[in-house]
């Protein structure tokens, strides 16, 4: 499968980025919550407690959208990935993988986690979101300028 630039620089921008902004909901009740995330595959990957919020919202409607994005003063620099998708939570024969994909961004998580880490990772789950709209906001083209991108285009 061939790739766009469009397709290319959404990959780069999801690889140097941390945050995600997740937005789920139960019932009339929406809720956007920050969560650190690594791309594997052609998915996003984190990790959350299972009473938070937007955990337990996740249970009951598995339906979400989400940003990612740096606080710009300009809008021709504006530049992000806006997406929606399902998620579920990471299926045991894929967790070892997972957790190596995952620390290697986020090196604190690894084998060598201080205690406080190691011991919070242990009660947490993992979820991985499969992105079906994809979109790449880049300004710098024009005020507005949007391209639906193709994550698949991977590793």
């Amino acid at each position: 499968m061939s790739s766009s630039d469009a397709d290319v620089n959404a990959i780069q921008y999801l690889e140097n980025h941390s945050v995600l902004c997740l937005a789920t909901s139960r019932g009339q009740s929406p809720w956007v919550s920050p969560v650190f995330y690594a791309r594997y595959r052609d998915t996003l990957v984190f990790l959350s407690a299972p009473h938070t919020r937007h955990a337990q919202n996740l249970k009951d409607n598995p339906l979400v959208s989400a940003s990612i994005q740096e606080d710009y003063n300009d809008w021709t620099a504006i530049k992000g990935i806006q997406l929606e998708g399902v998620v579920t939570r990471v299926e045991a024969d894929l967790i070892e993988d997972i957790v190596q994909c995952y620390s290697k961004k986020f090196p604190v998580t690894g084998k060598q986690a201080p205690p406080e880490i190691a011991k919070a990772i242990s009660k947490i789950n993992w979820y991985q979101l499969r992105p079906e709209i994809v979109y790449f906001i880049d300004n710098s083209k024009g005020l507005g300028h949007r391209e639906q991108v193709n994550l698949l285009v991977c590793d």
